[in-house]
């Protein structure tokens, strides 16, 4: 299958006159997982319980649970402890970021890149959140 980067899509959006052409002509490029989904992909892979994620990630048992059940929606810095605590790749936290409809880590942000550099590094949440305080930046929880 031909991939189309988000730059081609963006740009084959802006000349297309007609959405309905658009929507039909790049449908297979479409994202269909959920954030959902893509959090428990990260998980199964993880090899540790759900207690022990909600401690690395810094949140509770109750509503770990509720965003792996999809009835809560984290918020953007929620969403990164959950990533840091996966152990997921600036890849794949940039992918939830998109998928969760935020903003994603943005290396001129004085905050995402010290965020960014701790995901790159497998830095642990606590160590991030330390530096955050240390530079007067809002730390994640």
């Amino acid at each position: 299958m031909e991939y189309k980067s988000t730059g081609d899509l963006s740009q084959e959006l802006m000349e297309q006159s007609n959405i309905d052409t658009y929507l039909r002509e790049n449908r297979r490029y479409f994202s269909n997982q959920s954030v959902t989904e893509l959090l428990g992909q990260l998980y199964q892979r993880k090899r540790l319980s759900k207690a022990a994620l909600a401690r690395q990630s810094g949140m509770s048992e109750v509503y770990l649970h509720q965003v792996f059940a999809g009835r809560r929606k984290p918020s953007r810095d929620r969403l990164l402890c959950l990533c840091i605590g996966l152990d997921a790749t600036l890849e794949q936290t940039q992918c939830l970021l998109r998928l969760s409809t935020y903003a994603q880590l943005y290396p001129k942000n004085r905050r995402d890149a010290i965020i960014s550099h701790g995901i790159l590094h497998g830095t642990g949440l606590d160590t991030i959140n330390d530096k955050l305080f240390s530079e007067n930046e809002k730390t994640l929880f």
